[in-house]
Parts: structure tokens; C-alpha cells; sequence
């Protein structure tokens, strides 16, 4: 079992590095290399970010605010933590720092941004909330989905004032407006973020260190007072703190919880790095937190099933549309990640091909990703590529041709899909991805509230703990909508690091 977990651990870490040296649209260096020396910048790109953690020696016995967990939203409670004068330090159990962030895709959802005002776009928090409630089927922590819609532009503009740029905007399914913020070359979010969140963190001089896999948070007196902590595997710390923040992410890559609170879903693949298993979780508990919604578990419609690789919501955003193995639609492709998911599971086969051409390829550069990874399948002609993936070249063509007029007339009479029509499909060569659903987020998590202070049975604050992101439940109630999730991490991870800061302060 050791060996197995030592492979799948080795797998993961070469497509996390490979992955962390892509997706930055202002790195013109990276853009002028040549493809041969593609993979050796990237091994230089990640060697450098490995050798930048902190060294082992130079770990202290007390800090002000120990951060457990090296995602989006540990490193934005770090910083801002930092910039209110504490003296923080992040913990991670991996050997790299970024987690499930570092595979997010489409984007991060904001509304009256900046950005979208620059393009014309008419968006309102109002009109952000009431999609995400009913995206989440009315079941979402109101007061908790109210303070995310009203401080997510400040959470663009945070980014972009550290050199964190997302202002290439599409949309997700269940949304009726283009909030989506992605990198400026419109490739995927995550690495982007993670690439720029490291830098903040090692230009502020705030301590990270990796293969730090905390095991238990303390508390004295009813305080949470510090944690303890085993450094590669080998040594174990107790270091202390006048407060603990949880940025662990969820469980979705631990089976067997995923099986006790859903055991339908038994069998299906991760797209979870298999660092995310519910630890923060679990901990908290153990002091007296409490969980909620812990058995809605979002499954992604569009996963790579041979590589449990997220397909990003961005190409269907900007065109794609799936069929059957007819060669033919079945459902609106952007309605919520739930029923498109059921659509699929309909089909006999339960599973589906996207199918989108040149522009999309163009719009979304996550695809140059996918393709490298083997995923898509190319072809000169839309029948062509109907040979290529095993449908009825005939059904295939008519399929398209229906769409297309369904673009050019802005009314998709099958299934009334209504977003992500700018474009048709006409140009070629064409692309396809064949896909089925997947793992991919857990709603459920620890309770907290907007000062995201983790709350005990009797919704009282536990003095001195607090959590932001996947680890953390409420917000999304029973289903989450695409871009969400990075939204998330950053509003609240940002929330954290202030008010433990506040905390602390005023002790």
C-alpha cells in the first residue's frame, strides 16, 4: 500500500509541477521560448519555487497566527495578515504548496468589477446572489452568500494591486452574466494564482513551509493556543500561536468519508489533489466545531476519466457543446453543474463528448493544456472528426448545423440554452474531449461565520480558530456554482487573515 500511495503521491507532484510553470499571461519570457525548451524552463520554474520554501532550520517555536494549509486561501490570510503587522506562518502538508487551488480552471465569479465595467458588462451583487441561491437550491447560509457577492470586487482589485491580473471575463453554467475572471491570456485560474500568491508570500518574507503535516491544534483554556505538527514525515513540533487559521480544503480525495457520507458515489473518480482528505475537518471536530452539509458532494459533469482531469466549465463558457454517443445534444450544456451532471447519467453510456472548434481552442487556453496532456482529439471536418470519436458522421453534421443557427438566431429551440452563444462553431480544425462526470468539490465543511471564526455546537465562536475555503461549509448549500470556489478562497482566506489579526489585537 506504502508503494502505491508513494506512486500516485509522485504522479501528482510531476503534473503539479508541470502545471505551475503554465498559465501566466505576463510571462513574456515563457511565451518567447520554443517548445523544446518548454520543459526545461518549466523544471527551472518549479526547482526554483521548491528551493524558495522555507528551510527546516529556520522553523521558531511561536508565531502570532499559524496557518495550516498553502491553498489560495491560506496564502491570502497570510498576507493579509502580514500587511496588519503580524508575524504568520503557513504550514503544508505537501511538498508543494498550492493544493486543490493549483487545479482550478475557468475562473474566479466576482460582480461590479472593475473589470466588467471596462467591457460594458451589466452585472449586479444583487443579481450574483440571487443565481448562486438558486444555483445551490435556496439551501445556502444567506448572511454567509451575502458578505461573499458584496466583497468580491474588492477581491479582483486586492489580486490585481499584488500583481494578480484577472480581467479576461466568460461565464459558468447557471449564470446569466459573464462574471468569470480568468488570466488575461484566458488561461486557467489556478496555477496563475498559485504562481502569483508564492511570490507575494516569499517577497513578504512570510514563512512557508512544506512536508509540515499538522496533526492536532491546541488549546488551552478554552483558547486555541498553537499546534502540532510532523516535519517530513520524521520530527515532530508543538509551535504556538495566539491564533490558528484552518485552510486545509475539503475531503474529496478521501474515499472512505466520501463513502460513509454518500455511498452512491462509490466508484466514481477524483479530481481532487490527493492531499485534500478532510484533516482540518477532523481536527476542528476534536475541539468542539461543528460540520454542516456534509453530504453534498459536487460530481463536475466534464472529467477526463483515465486521468480524473477536470475539464474546465471555460469551454462550453465560450462555445463547446456535448453529445452522445448519437452524435447528438442532450441537454442545455450551461445550466448548473447538478442537472447537467444527471443529463449525462441519463445516456446509456454515461458519458459524453464536447465538441468545439478553432475559436474556442483560441478563447480558452487552458485546451494547449489538455492537448498536451493527450485529451484531444483534432480532425479537419466535422465528419472527420465524427470517425475520430465513433459517432454518425451524418447526426454529427446536423447536430452542428442546428447549433450554429441556433447561435446566429440567439434561441436554442432544443434545450434553451441561452449563454455562451457569442460564437458559432464553423471554424475549423475541430476538437473533442471525450468526458464524464467526477468528484470534484465537497460543499459540506466546518461552520463558521462572515468573520470566519469556526463555531461549536451552540454557534458560539471557538476562541482563537478560524477557516476560510473548501474546509468550511454553508455557502453554497446544495450545489456550487463554477467559479465559486476561487472566490471563495480568496474573500474569506482574506477575511481570515484580518480578523485573526483582529483578534489577537485586541487580547
Amino acid at each position: 500500500m506504502k508503494k502505491k500511495a508513494a506512486g500516485a503521491l509522485s504522479l501528482v507532484l510531476s503534473v503539479m509541477l508541470v502545471t505551475a510553470g503554465c498559465g501566466n499571461g505576463n510571462d513574456k519570457v515563457n511565451e518567447s521560448k520554443s517548445n523544446n525548451n518548454e520543459k526545461k524552463e518549466v523544471e527551472a520554474v518549479s526547482g526554483a519555487s521548491e528551493a524558495s520554501y522555507t528551510p527546516f532550520d529556520q522553523l521558531k517555536d511561536k508565531y502570532d497566527i499559524i496557518i495550516v494549509g498553502a491553498g489560495g486561501a491560506g496564502m491570502s490570510a497570510a498576507l493579509e495578515a502580514k500587511e496588519k503587522g503580524m508575524n504568520p506562518v503557513i504550514l503544508e502538508k505537501m511538498p508543494v504548496a498550492g493544493g486543490n487551488t493549483t487545479k482550478s480552471s475557468s475562473g474566479m465569479n466576482a460582480s461590479e468589477t472593475k473589470f466588467q465595467k471596462e467591457q460594458n458588462i451589466e452585472d449586479s451583487n444583487d443579481l450574483f446572489y440571487e443565481e448562486s441561491l438558486k444555483g445551490g437550491h435556496d439551501t445556502n447560509d444567506k448572511e454567509m452568500l451575502r458578505f461573499f457577492v458584496d466583497n468580491s470586487a474588492s477581491a479582483i482589485d486586492w489580486l490585481d494591486s499584488i500583481g494578480i491580473r484577472l480581467n479576461n471575463i466568460t461565464i459558468t453554467g447557471g449564470m446569466n452574466e459573464k462574471r468569470t475572471h480568468r488570466p488575461e491570456d484566458g488561461s486557467a485560474v489556478g496555477q496563475y494564482l498559485v504562481k502569483g500568491l508564492v511570490k507575494n508570500v516569499q517577497e513578504k518574507e512570510i514563512p512557508l513551509f512544506v512536508n509540515a503535516d499538522v496533526k492536532e491544534i491546541t488549546e488551552k483554556d478554552g483558547k486555541v493556543n498553537g499546534v502540532k505538527v510532523l516535519f517530513n514525515q520524521t520530527e515532530e513540533k508543538t509551535i504556538t500561536a495566539d491564533a490558528v487559521v484552518v485552510t486545509t480544503g475539503g475531503f474529496g480525495a478521501n474515499m472512505d468519508l466520501i463513502s460513509e457520507v454518500r455511498p452512491d458515489l462509490e466508484g466514481y473518480v477524483t479530481t481532487n489533489q490527493i492531499g485534500s482528505t478532510g484533516d482540518g475537518i477532523k481536527m476542528i471536530e476534536k475541539l468542539g466545531g461543528t460540520t454542516v452539509d456534509m453530504d453534498q458532494i459536487q460530481v463536475h459533469p466534464t472529467v477526463q476519466q483515465e486521468k480524473s482531469y477536470l475539464i474546465g466549465e471555460a469551454v462550453r463558457g465560450e462555445g463547446a457543446i456535448l453529445v452522445s454517443s448519437e452524435g447528438t445534444r442532450f441537454t442545455n450544456e450551461l445550466d448548473t453543474r447538478d442537472k447537467v451532471t444527471a443529463s449525462i447519467n441519463t445516456l446509456p453510456e454515461k458519458a459524453a463528448t464536447l465538441v468545439f472548434d478553432s475559436g474556442v481552442k483560441s478563447r480558452v487556453k487552458a485546451v494547449e493544456q489538455y492537448d498536451k496532456m493527450g485529451f484531444v482529439i483534432q480532425a479537419d471536418s466535422i465528419e472527420a472528426l465524427a470517425k475520430e470519436i465513433g459517432v454518425p458522421e451524418d447526426k454529427l453534421a446536423t447536430t452542428l448545423d442546428t447549433w450554429n443557427s441556433a447561435v446566429k438566431n440567439k434561441k436554442d429551440a432544443e434545450f434553451g440554452r441561452t449563454t455562451g452563444m457569442d460564437n458559432d462553431l464553423s471554424t475549423g480544425p475541430f476538437y473533442a474531449i471525450k468526458i464524464a462526470p467526477g468528484i470534484h468539490y465537497t460543499m459540506g465543511g466546518v461552520k463558521i461565520n462572515t468573520n470566519t471564526e469556526v463555531l461549536n455546537k451552540d454557534g458560539e465562536a471557538i476562541a482563537g480558530l478560524f477557516a476560510a475555503g473548501e474546509v468550511t461549509g454553508g455557502l453554497h448549500g446544495q450545489n456550487r456554482i463554477g467559479g465559486n470556489s476561487v472566490a471563495e478562497i480568496i474573500i474569506f482566506g482574506r477575511q481570515a487573515g484580518i480578523k485573526s489579526a483582529e483578534f489577537i489585537k485586541a487580547k
